[in-house]
């Protein structure tokens, strides 16, 4: 079994991390940077369009 995952980086502090797609919300939930507390929906932390493209699918 292949092992999927998605960069993210926060919009407010530029912090970049990866994470796996099932342990993440739907992309049009909240989500909050563990760094700075910033809080926007998902999708807006995704790094590339692929990345989101990559979290739809397990939604």
């Amino acid at each position: 079994m292949v092992e999927a995952f998605v960069r993210l980086l926060c919009p407010e502090c530029t912090k970049g991390w990866q994470a796996e797609p099932t342990s993440l919300p739907n992309h049009r939930q909240n989500f909050t940077c563990s760094s700075c507390g910033a809080t926007r929906r998902l999708a807006e932390f995704m790094r590339t369009e692929r990345d989101l493209d990559t979290i739809k699918q397990f939604e």
